[in-house]
């Protein structure tokens, strides 16, 4: 494993349309050590969404509305258009982050250190190519539950990982995969502080902060040295962002309001 920084992102409920296939540049990804689990989660997938659809539905959470786009999309896995991880996403945090509008030294760097954890890929680089599809963390699907499934695996490859490493992450997602013990490795509570100094979650404005950050991290770091520690991280944003020290695996991140 490399010991550049590695920013983990959660994926969205909403997927954009469109890609090509093949995908242009399309490599062997970072994460294949996965593929095995990959590929069952995505046949456990495509059997229930071209079953029951009503049941489907249920399992995968999606209302009576979304459910012929989301099913359509998943009985198409594996044939369907390819498009970068960091594109296919969208909502509030990567409304924050707007990947494709980087300058292409900026890009190049957010694909070469941050990955998102989906519960239908694993762990998947910024840049890698994904399909449009609906499956949650807390889907049901046939077989083992989708934590047991990528707990084990998941976490074992973020172990390996030796240099820092920013958990953006749901906490239903750091279920599927929790950091090691390693002194450089924590998880980011993103914060707003208050008039009083006490702080607070910022709720809805979490997923934007963090979108924010990383897009920050990819125009700043895109021609720097890598940081060796979490700490250089927090200094090359100390004006929009206030990291504090490790404590037990968690790191607070305060969003300064200008």
């Amino acid at each position: 494993m490399t010991r550049a920084l590695l920013i983990l992102l959660p994926p969205s409920e909403t997927k954009s349309d469109g890609g090509s296939r093949p995908f242009p540049g399309a490599a062997p990804g970072r994460w294949d050590a996965l593929a095995p689990i990959r590929a069952q989660v995505q046949a456990d997938l495509v059997d229930l969404s071209s079953g029951d659809a009503e049941l489907a539905a249920k399992a995968l959470k999606v209302s009576a509305k979304l459910a012929e786009t989301e099913l359509r999309r998943n009985k198409q896995l594996g044939t369907g258009p390819l498009k970068a991880a960091a594109e296919r996403y969208t909502g509030v945090l990567y409304d924050g982050l707007v990947a494709a509008s980087l300058e292409p030294d900026a890009r190049r760097w957010l694909d070469d250190h941050v990955a998102v954890h989906s519960a239908l890929y694993g762990i998947v680089g910024a840049g890698e190519p994904i399909e449009a599809y609906r499956l949650s963390h807390d889907s049901r699907i046939g077989g083992e539950t989708l934590r047991r499934r990528w707990r084990e695996g998941v976490a074992a490859l973020l172990a390996e990982h030796e240099g820092p490493l920013l958990d953006l992450r749901s906490k239903g997602y750091v279920e599927f995969g929790p950091l090691s013990d390693r002194a450089q490795h924590a998880w980011g509570d993103v914060v707003e502080r208050l008039p009083d100094g006490s702080t607070r979650s910022l709720n809805h404005f979490n997923k934007l902060a963090k979108g924010e950050l990383v897009r920050l991290l990819a125009e700043r770091l895109a021609t720097e040295p890598e940081p060796t520690s979490l700490e250089e991280v927090g200094e090359i944003v100390a004006d929009r962002f206030a990291f504090g020290a490790v404590h037990h695996g968690v790191i607070e991140i305060v969003r300064l309001i200008n």
